[in-house]
């Protein structure tokens, strides 16, 4: 199966740049997931520092959930 995009440029620069960078989007995802996961599991934190790194790292989770967005794919 194959399948081709076109987009007409310059207007559709911001959907052409998306499609172009999604890989590198998503890779960027993974990378922020692993540094939340070795902070939370790895680090030596205080309480209230481990606290806001769980805050963070469950906001990071429903933004990825509420965008449909699934980093194991």
């Amino acid at each position: 199966m194959k399948a081709t995009l076109e987009f007409n440029l310059p207007e559709d620069d911001a959907e052409f740049y998306c499609a172009t960078k999604g890989t590198d989007m998503l890779n960027a995802l993974f990378e922020i997931e692993i540094e939340l996961r070795k902070l939370y599991k790895y680090e030596d934190l205080t309480d209230e520092q481990f606290k806001m790194v769980e805050r963070i790292r469950d906001s990071f989770y429903q933004i990825l959930e509420r965008n449909d967005i699934n980093l194991n794919k």
